[in-house]
C-alpha cells in the first residue's frame, strides 16, 4: 500500500458508505408508508431506481465533474476521470482509497434525487421520473457537490473556497438542494385531485417508523463518514447527530401537541428526520449544547413550516419543502450563529465571538444553491411536461398510480376480497350456528 494510507480510515469510509446506502431503502419506506394504499409501491419504486440511474451516470461521468480537478474557479470539475479509468486501485484520497471516497460519496448523489420525489408523490409519471433523475443529477447535483464538497490539497469548491460558506455534510448540497427542487416539481405538476379536500392519511404508521429508524442509523455514516477518517471529529459528528434529532423529535412534538393538541407517531418520525437533516451541515462545527439548541429550533420550525403548503397553494405531498429545504436551510445558517470555532472550522459563530461575518457567508451559500436548484429543476420538469408528459392521467391518479405504472400493487386483497364476496352472497348456504357446551335453556338454581 502507498505512504500514507490507513486501513482503519478506508474501512470506516466503506462502512459510513453501506450505511448511507441503506438511507435510500429506509426513504423508501419513510415515504412508503406516508402515501394511500394505492401508491405505495410506486413510491417505494421512485427511490429505489435513483440507486439504479445515478450510480451508472456516477461512474460515467459524474464522479468526474463532483470530484475531478477543477477546471473553472471551483465551479465544476474537469473530465479527467470519466468512466473512472484512470483511477489506480492504490491511489489516495487522503489516507483512504479514491475507489472508497468515490463509492461515499456516489450515495449521497443517490439519495439527493429519491428526497425530491416525496414532493411530486401519486401523480408523476415513473418513466418520467427517471428521466429528471438523469437531467437533475448532472446538471445540478453533480456541479452543486463540486460548489461545496470539492477538495483537492485543502481547496474546496467556490462556496467552500471563495466564500466560505461551511456544509460539512450536505446541508445545502443535499436537503435544501432537493427540498427546492421538490417545489419547483410539485408547482410544474399541480395538486393532487382532491387536494385540501379529500383525506390523504398516511396508509402505515408501521412503515413510516420504521423508514425514520432506517434514516436515523444509516445517518450516522452520513455526518460521522464525511469526516472521511475514524477520529475524534467523526466522534464529534456523530454526538451531534444523535443529540440534535432527539431534540428536534422532542421540539416538533411541543410544537404539535400545543397546535394540534396531540403527540402523534408522524410527528416524533418527521421530527427526527428534521433534527437529522438540521445538523447535517453543523454537525462539525458546533458543540452538543449547541446540538439541543438545534434540533429544538429545527423541529418547533420544520413542523411549523409544513402547513405553508396549505397557505400558499402549492401541493408537496410528504412535506418535502418544509423538512428538507427548512431544516437544511436552518441548519446552515445556524452554524452562523453556533459556530464554536473547533472541530472541523475556525470559524466562529455570532454566539461566540464572530460577528455576523459568518453568517453572511452561510446565507450567500443557502441562497445561491436554493435559487440554481429551484430555476433549473423547473426548466427541466417544464421541458419533460411539454414532451413526454410528466403527469398521469386524472383517471389513473384516481384509481390508483401501482397498477398503471407497475401492474402491480404493494398490497394483494384479492382472496380477502373473495372470501368477504362468498360470504356477503345470498346464495351463500347458511353456516350452523355452533352450539355452547351446555344448553341454552339451563337453568341454574339460586
Amino acid at each position: 500500500m502507498p505512504s500514507g494510507f490507513s486501513g482503519g480510515d478506508t474501512a470506516f469510509v466503506l462502512i459510513s458508505a453501506a450505511l448511507v446506502m441503506l438511507m435510500t431503502p429506509g426513504l423508501a419506506f419513510f415515504y412508503g408508508g406516508m402515501v394511500r394504499v394505492k401508491s405505495a409501491l410506486n413510491m417505494l419504486a421512485m427511490s429505489f431506481i435513483a440507486l439504479g440511474i445515478v450510480t451508472v451516470l456516477w461512474v460515467l461521468f459524474g464522479f468526474s465533474i463532483a470530484f475531478g480537478p477543477d477546471s473553472f474557479h471551483g465551479l465544476i470539475g474537469d473530465f479527467s476521470m470519466l468512466g473512472m479509468r484512470h483511477i489506480g486501485m492504490n491511489q489516495l484520497s487522503g489516507t483512504i482509497p479514491v475507489f472508497a471516497f468515490a463509492m461515499f460519496q456516489l450515495m449521497f448523489a443517490v439519495i439527493t434525487p429519491a428526497l425530491i420525489s416525496g414532493a411530486i408523490a401519486d401523480r408523476a409519471k415513473f418513466s418520467a421520473w427517471a428521466v429528471f433523475i438523469a437531467f437533475w443529477v448532472t446538471v445540478v447535483y453533480f456541479p452543486v457537490a463540486h460548489w461545496v464538497f470539492y477538495t483537492d490539497n485543502g481547496k474546496g469548491g467556490w462556496l467552500v473556497d471563495h466564500i466560505g460558506a461551511l456544509d460539512f455534510a450536505g446541508g445545502t448540497a443535499v436537503h435544501l438542494n432537493a427540498g427546492i427542487a421538490g417545489l419547483a416539481l410539485a408547482l410544474v405538476l399541480g395538486k393532487r385531485v382532491g387536494f385540501k379536500k379529500d383525506p390523504m392519511r398516511p396508509h402505515s404508521l408501521p412503515l413510516v417508523m420504521l423508514g425514520s429508524g432506517l434514516l436515523w442509523f444509516g445517518w450516522f455514516g452520513f455526518n460521522a463518514g464525511s469526516a472521511l477518517a475514524a477520529n475524534g471529529l467523526a466522534g464529534l459528528a456523530f454526538t451531534n447527530t444523535q443529540v440534535a434529532t432527539a431534540a428536534a423529535m422532542i421540539g416538533w412534538l411541543i410544537f404539535e401537541r400545543i397546535k394540534h393538541g396531540a403527540f402523534t407517531t408522524l410527528g416524533a418520525a418527521s421530527g427526527a428526520v428534521a433534527g437529522l437533516v438540521g445538523i447535517t451541515p453543523a454537525c462539525a462545527y458546533i458543540s452538543p449544547l449547541g446540538a439541543i439548541a438545534l434540533g429544538l429550533v429545527c423541529g418547533a420550525l420544520c413542523a411549523w413550516a409544513i402547513s405553508l403548503k396549505y397557505k400558499l397553494g402549492f401541493d408537496d405531498s410528504l412535506d418535502v419543502v418544509g423538512v428538507h429545504a427548512v431544516g437544511g436551510a436552518v441548519g446552515a445558517l445556524l452554524i452562523g450563529l453556533l459556530a464554536t470555532g473547533g472541530g472541523g472550522s475556525t470559524a466562529k459563530g455570532l454566539f461566540y465571538g464572530g460577528g455576523f461575518a459568518q453568517l453572511g457567508k452561510q446565507a450567500i451559500g443557502v441562497g445561491s444553491v436554493g435559487v440554481y436548484s429551484f430555476v433549473l429543476a423547473w426548466i427541466i420538469a417544464k421541458v419533460i411536461q411539454k414532451t413526454m408528459g410528466f403527469r398521469v392521467s386524472e383517471e389513473v391518479e384516481i384509481a390508483g398510480i401501482d397498477q398503471a405504472e407497475h401492474a402491480e400493487s404493494a398490497y394483494d386483497f384479492s382472496a380477502v376480497g373473495a372470501a368477504l364476496s362468498k360470504a356477503l352472497s345470498p346464495s351463500a348456504p347458511a353456516t350452523p350456528a355452533k352450539t355452547s357446551a351446555a344448553p341454552a335453556e339451563t337453568k341454574v338454581d339460586a
